[in-house]
């Protein structure tokens, strides 16, 4: 495996199947070829570590399934603001639904964060990151600025006042604790955009995805070749015995998973 900085030349390649999108294997890549997985570094972290006591590591780990994620909001937010699409027009609400790590390990919600971010900020004026309901940073694109909400008060206060505003905002919902289905004054009933990013366990957002007609984006947990370029990463500037070392006992791990 070879470390490449900057984006990939070769992206990877989708296709729509029984309204979702999935990987499309068959595509023959003319050229380089596709990442095996990316890396987002920030010196100053994510959210989601800032909000945890926990020592987690500053990169956002992105294969093939969490880019899919991705792409499966990206259309929806391409739709919403299509001037074909008329004023009627309103995002999807999605919950996603993956593996142990995916939302946490994995950082769907930082890479959902990151690529709003770089979305049209004419359009999409506002990102609201939220963690259970009792903590939240939200980025106004517009004034460039981020906003902390320390408790459920203040997040309930900062959603008054966007919605007294007008604007669109999408709203990032990582879910705190397990079996915690997200709080009712996050319902976007406004008509912004919405993804849930739960615990392991999804039989408690059967209900909620009812009501708000929340459509399941089924995300694959990262395999072997993943998870060996994540090892590979971590290990980079130890000496070959150690990155050995490590993998084997990575190795090990999956086995018993």
């Amino acid at each position: 495996m070879e470390v490449h900085e900057g984006r990939p030349e070769q992206s990877w390649s989708y296709r729509e199947a029984d309204d979702a999108i999935e990987e499309n294997d068959a595509v023959q890549q003319i050229g380089a070829a596709p990442p095996v997985l990316m890396v987002l570094a920030s010196e100053k972290g994510w959210p989601y570590s800032w909000h945890t006591i926990q020592d987690l590591p500053e990169d956002v780990f992105v294969n093939c399934e969490v880019d899919r994620a991705w792409r499966t909001v990206k259309g929806d937010v391409t739709a919403w603001f299509s001037p074909h699409g008329g004023t009627d027009c309103k995002p999807e609400r999605r919950v996603l639904i993956g593996t142990p790590g995916i939302g946490k390990s994995m950082a769907a919600g930082s890479y959902l964060l990151y690529q709003l971010l770089h979305c049209d900020a004419k359009k999409l004026q506002v990102v609201f990151h939220c963690f259970g309901g009792g903590a939240a940073y939200v980025s106004d694109k517009t004034t460039r600025a981020v906003t902390r909400c320390s408790d459920e008060d203040m997040c309930v206060s900062e959603l008054r006042s966007l919605r007294g505003h007008g604007g669109n905002v999408y709203i990032i919902y990582d879910v705190a604790k397990e079996g915690t289905p997200p709080l009712g004054h996050f319902a976007p009933t406004s008509g912004w955009g919405m993804i849930v990013v739960p615990f392991l366990k999804v039989t408690n957002y059967d209900e909620w995805a009812k009501q708000l007609q929340a459509a399941r984006v089924i995300v694959n947990c990262p395999d072997e070749v993943d998870m060996k370029a994540m090892c590979a990463w971590m290990t980079r500037d130890e000496t070959k015995e150690k990155q050995a070392e490590c993998w084997k006992e990575v190795k090990k791990h999956i086995y018993l998973l």
